[in-house]
């Protein structure tokens, strides 16, 4: 195993040793490009050259690593700890990915860019979104699939995916379903079934990320059906923003009873320097029912997702939110629980 600056350590083995493509998804607000980015980090720190990619056109990555807004080539943006590889970030959109399809499969050129002054590339990737995921998921493919022959291109050794949210996963990812209707033979249709032959191979794991909610777990679960209906591989859920546990269970069956001691309370106050006034004891003790009523919530939640047959990671809420710091404590937690 190696260790790292921050103190954790990275496992000689993991589930998907041989996955080539991370796609993390997650329902809004469980903070999936949070978990993609930190993912980005822990394979980097397994001295991997990863490409972390994003189609949604949030600048997102810009935001976490707080650099400029990313253009559409690949950056390097952030180092793996100690001896680690590097981590590269792509922002992906449709326009400019079709220009380049253009460029690469019929030689356009500055024909392309007339296209697009003209509006015909706006006007293909809004009216036929089957087309624009297409190329969106044929820019990944390319950046997964290059090799020594691809002429001054840089090679990764793993890609991760900042993707759409789960509600639209399997639609994102299943190309060749949306592309059905509309182009049945032709260098588009082809693309399509090889980026599925991708999607669909052992070198991907689609990861889904959640909070310990009912509506996010209830949507991670339907995810997962449907990710396995369409035969595209599952990989691990993401526990995100989990709270520490202040009580035992015993001081929580306590706490949700109204049994706490009050004297207790009062004398630990007292031995901290704060004057233990019966409302702050009052509020205190109320704060405490409502911890242990939302834990128990949470236990429930958690019961869920074991039953899910899949591994489960958990990544606590950070107290001071998320910078880059965060995010190498984040990739650290991945480490450490045997996810990169």
């Amino acid at each position: 195993m190696g260790q790292d600056r921050n103190g954790y350590r990275c496992g000689v083995s993991t589930p998907w040793d041989d996955v080539r493509l991370h796609v993390v998804t997650g329902k809004g607000g469980t903070g999936k490009s949070t978990v993609a980015a930190s993912l980005a980090l822990a394979l980097a720190s397994r001295g991997k050259t990863v490409l972390l990619c994003e189609v949604e056109g949030r600048q997102g990555i810009a935001q976490l690593f707080d650099v400029s807004p990313l253009p559409y080539e690949e950056r390097r943006i952030a180092q793996g700890p100690e001896e680690g590889g590097d981590v590269y970030a792509l922002a992906i959109d449709p326009e400019s990915a079709l220009l380049e399809y253009l460029a690469m499969y019929y030689r356009l050129g500055r024909a392309g860019k007339a296209l697009d002054r003209f509006g015909v590339i706006d006007f293909a990737t809004t009216i036929a979104p089957g087309v624009r995921d297409v190329l969106l998921t044929g820019k990944v493919y390319e950046a997964v699939r290059r090799n020594r022959r691809s002429r001054h291109a840089r090679q990764y050794d793993a890609v991760v995916l900042d993707a759409p949210p789960t509600g639209r996963i399997s639609q994102f990812l299943n190309v060749n379903r949306e592309l059905a209707g509309l182009a049945k033979v032709g260098p588009i249709r082809s693309q399509a079934d090889t980026v599925m032959t991708l999607l669909r191979s052992k070198q991907t794991a689609v990861h889904l990320v959640t909070v310990l909610e009912d509506m996010p777990v209830q949507e991670t679960a339907d995810g997962i059906d449907e990710l396995r209906r369409e035969r595209l591989p599952v990989g691990g859920v993401v526990v995100n923003l989990t709270r520490r546990g202040d009580l035992d269970e015993q001081q929580r069956e306590r706490a949700l009873s109204g049994r706490l001691p009050r004297k207790t309370l009062q004398a630990d106050l007292t031995r901290a320097g704060i004057k233990p006034n019966p409302e702050l004891v009052t509020e205190l003790l109320h704060e405490a029912r409502e911890h242990a009523e939302r834990r128990e919530l949470e236990d429930e939640q958690r019961k869920r997702i074991s039953e899910l047959d899949v591994p489960v990671f958990e990544l606590p809420r950070l107290p001071d939110g998320v910078d880059l710091g965060g995010l190498y404590e984040l990739a650290g937690d991945i480490c450490t629980q045997g996810m990169a």
